[in-house]
């Protein structure tokens, strides 16, 4: 039976790794990703975890470790955030080139310098090229959710690619929300026994990963992107198996609200899209045909599902916590830019830059945005302009 509980983002990251039950678990604490490992090893203590906790002394050695026992065909699982990241990077980006799947959840922050602990999108979205599946979510039942599906989809041998479930730090991870939490035996219904390839045998002694020529490195790399693009399918399909089973349906790789018959458009990504909602509501009170685009999935980029959901609009803005350093812009901006760029769908579009360093983006903020969005649809903002939402925008 379905229990209600209420729980901060970290807890609910503990519950689904215990749904799920992954072999091997190795992570090392930091803010704000700490209480994933203690309540894992709570669990753990008190015999309600069945995996197998490695202690590990740096987050280098964590992704070392769940790689090597994922080449045995183990599920596994770690954690981690910020700086964290940044120390795993070198296992990180051969844990996915490799095509070891697993579930990684990143607490999001800020990197530094300037120094910094507080939330922002940019260690997750400085590493999506890495080769990893991402999906962001916007609370707390999407979280533990997400880490369920994201072993079904990970897992799926035509996929076969590592995926990151990522969520604001503080705003999410230390934050206290209502959430439903399946039973074992529903969760054992929906995800399958672990069945993948096994590339260690001590029987059979191989060369794993070894020193490969240009012509073999351009297929590995063909066929991983192959296998992302398949993904869209799989997580469109994984995400409707569980609506169907748990009676929640995120969306896919985008989520929407009253985007039917929207004129203006506001694109959000994780947390802010709380707020974005509201801000819709109040300008439709008012007469304005205001929507929201929430977009899921940053690897896979549903470039296609964004240029469809945009088409015929008056007009759109980007509200991002992070920034692309290469443009005057932030990052999901840069991408739904080009997407649309792509696709041949023209239309203006603004760029927000807010809440890094754990700046709360206010609805206060949104709405000013919402405003210069119907303001950039009559040409009197140009289209492509950057604006930061600091104590100055309003």
């Amino acid at each position: 039976m379905t229990r209600i509980d209420a729980l901060t983002g970290n807890e609910c990251v503990a519950e689904a790794v215990r749904l799920c039950s992954p072999d091997i678990i190795a992570a090392y604490p930091i803010t704000p990703q700490s209480v994933v490992v203690e309540v894992l090893a709570s669990m753990k203590a008190n015999g309600q975890l069945k995996s197998k906790i490695v202690d590990v002394e740096s987050e280098h050695s964590s992704m070392s470790v769940v790689k090597g026992a994922a080449m045995l065909g183990k599920r596994v699982f770690t954690a981690t955030a910020g700086q964290g990241l940044a120390y795993m990077y070198e296992p990180y980006f051969s844990m996915s080139t490799m095509r070891f799947p697993m579930v990684m959840t990143l607490a999001c922050r800020e990197m530094i310098s300037p120094g910094t602990v507080w939330c922002g999108l940019q260690d997750a979205l400085s590493v999506r090229d890495a080769g990893w599946m991402q999906i962001f979510c916007e609370n707390n039942q999407e979280i533990l959710d997400m880490v369920i599906q994201g072993y079904k989809i990970a897992e799926n041998h035509d996929v076969l690619i590592p995926m990151n479930v990522c969520y604001d730090g503080f705003y999410l991870s230390h934050q206290t929300e209502r959430v439903e939490i399946p039973d074992q035996e529903q969760v054992d219904a929906f995800l399958p026994p672990i069945d993948l390839p096994q590339y260690l045998d001590v029987n059979h002694p191989a060369i794993v990963d070894p020193n490969t020529v240009g012509s073999y490195l351009i297929r590995y790399r063909e066929d991983h992107l192959k296998c992302m693009q398949t993904a869209k399918k799989v997580i469109r399909e994984v995400n409707d198996e569980f609506a169907e089973k748990f009676g929640r349906n995120w969306g896919g790789l985008i989520g929407s609200y009253r985007l039917e018959d929207a004129d203006y458009v506001l694109v959000t990504i994780g947390a802010t899209t709380g707020a974005a909602r509201v801000v819709v509501d109040a300008w439709r009170e008012k007469g304005v045909k205001m929507g929201l685009l929430k977009i899921r999935a940053v690897r896979p980029f549903p470039e296609e599902e964004i240029a469809e959901a945009l088409k015929g609009r008056k007009a759109y803005g980007v509200i991002d916590r992070s920034v692309c350093f290469g443009w005057n812009r932030g990052i999901i901006a840069m991408e739904t830019f080009a997407a649309l760029g792509k696709a041949g769908v023209c239309l203006p579009g603004l760029s927000f830059v807010g809440g890094l360093g754990g700046l709360d983006l206010r609805t206060e903020y949104v709405d000013k945005a919402a405003g210069m969005i119907v303001e950039a649809a009559k040409g009197a903002i140009p289209a492509g302009e950057t604006f930061w939402m600091n104590e100055d925008f309003l």
